[in-house]
């Protein structure tokens, strides 16, 4: 079968030209001007761009946490809310539980994905018990499953947090094998210690969350994790910075040459600390917790100087009534984390586009371009060139609508960028050549996602 996307502008992390784009069967094959229009479903691109479909590389679909507690959006319905959005590509976090080695977690991964995804997707496997089996399981989840990024939790004392050890060692066995380690960069032992000190003063509402977890505690994890880094010579990826603090360390460790890359999301792009004041505050519980509207400037600073690299979600889907909206006494006991999977190409295209932060081109380079080569999908995935998986989005600049529980398609009840304005959103969604969205609405079938082998980490 073969498609025809004409008339329109295409934008690369690179470029931005006007072209029509030829797709047979899952791939792009031909990119011109006046391209035949005999013999192919035409796809009228006019007064739109044509640009790769976003990669999320941070989502939790189909998460157990704690004791009976599961995320709300499954591998179907999250990534039906992906694709709506325009992204084509995501890469979830497969939890390995206490004794459980990393195989077996990426097998339990596998059976709960297979087959729901509407896009294609990867896995990250994150290390919580380190032992010789699990050194053991990463360099043949490189090899055998294409998986070459390990995530280390700095943050949540006594129930995933890994000490420094267990840091370093994961470190230098990925990095020997090709493999990229992913941190959460919070001082875990610090912010039990100042939970406890809120506790006795009994000043556990929601309010008080932000302060149980400033930003100088997500800069110190976040500079010994590149000090550490830095010893070994191995690559480093700090997810969902949310601090200036945090983007000053990794701009002096690159400064220093040292292979980090950094991560933020729209909540800390967009939204601030004063959410915790509002009577429904619990929607915005999550670690790290929102920030002074200040830190805002700085991360967009971060990703138009090249300090931060990409903009994911860190998609953890709570539904607020019976949930998130237990323990508003004690916040200790709240359920973290938040929904967003929809709503990230829309409001960095608004506000980091249209508010003139970044650029067009930087704009596709950080939500798929770069995700695409830190993670070994390059160029496969991330970009408009013959050869390319067929993953496209048509982008109607012109559209303009408001964020919103009935503008998203996830399980949740509440949208984490409620009444937000944004100007753009996807026309036409596709995946290796199948249409999944046709003006922000799901039209596809059912799964039909791959699972994607991954190559091993290279510094872009």
């Amino acid at each position: 079968m073969r498609s025809l996307i004409a008339n329109g502008k295409v934008v690369t992390a690179v470029g931005t030209y006007s072209a029509d784009v030829l797709i047979e069967d899952e791939k792009i094959i031909q990119i011109g001007r006046n391209l035949t229009t005999e013999n192919v479903q035409l796809i009228d691109a006019a007064e739109k761009y044509v640009m790769p479909g976003a990669i999320d590389v941070h989502t939790h679909l189909d998460t157990p946490w704690g004791t009976g507690y599961t995320t709300v959006d499954d591998w179907r319905s999250g990534s039906i809310g992906a694709a709506c959005g325009g992204t084509t590509t995501i890469i979830d976090f497969a939890l390995q539980k206490e004794g459980q080695s990393l195989k077996e977690s990426i097998d339990e991964w596998h059976s709960r994905s297979e087959g729901k995804s509407v896009v294609d997707y990867g896995f990250h496997a994150m290390v919580m018990d380190l032992n010789e089996q699990v050194l053991a399981d990463i360099p043949q989840l490189i090899d055998e499953e294409g998986i070459s990024s390990f995530k280390v939790f700095m943050a949540y004392k006594g129930i995933v947090q890994a000490d420094d050890e267990t840091l370093l060692k994961t470190m230098i066995t990925a990095s020997e094998h090709g493999g990229l380690v992913m941190v959460h960069a919070e001082n875990g032992d610090a912010i039990q210690v100042l939970q406890d000190r809120f506790a006795a003063a009994g000043n556990l509402g929601v309010e008080f969350w932000p302060q149980s977890r400033p930003p100088e505690l997500e800069a110190e994890a976040a500079h010994r994790a590149i000090t550490l880094a830095g010893l070994i010579d191995a690559p480093l990826y700090i997810v969902h910075i949310s601090s200036a603090l945090t983007v000053e360390e990794v701009a002096r460790g690159r400064e220093r040459g040292i292979q980090v890359y950094g991560e933020t999301c729209p909540q800390y792009l967009l939204l601030d600390e004063t959410k915790y004041l509002q009577s429904d505050g619990a929607k915005w519980v999550m670690a790290p917790p929102l920030r002074n509207a200040s830190n805002q400037e700085h991360l967009w600073r971060g990703l138009a100087v090249g300090n931060l690299h990409t903009v994911a979600t860190d998609h953890s889907a709570w539904p607020l009534k019976g949930f998130k909206d237990q323990s508003l006494d004690d916040f200790r006991h709240m359920i973290q984390g938040a929904p967003g999977i929809e709503e990230r190409p829309a409001s960095i295209y608004t506000y980091g586009v249209g508010g003139g932060h970044i650029s067009l081109n930087r704009f596709v380079e950080i939500i798929s371009t770069m995700p695409a080569k830190l993670f070994g999908l390059y160029p496969q995935k991330g970009d408009i060139a013959v050869g390319s998986d067929a993953d496209i989005v048509v982008w109607d600049p012109k559209a303009s609508w408001t964020l919103g529980l009935n503008q998203i398609h996830g399980n949740t009840d509440y949208s984490t960028f409620e009444g937000l304005e944004v100007q753009g959103a996807p026309s036409i969604v596709i995946s290796r050549g199948r249409i999944l969205v046709r003006d922000r609405e799901y039209i596809g079938s059912e799964g039909g996602g791959k699972f994607l082998k991954r190559s091993l980490f290279s510094a872009p």
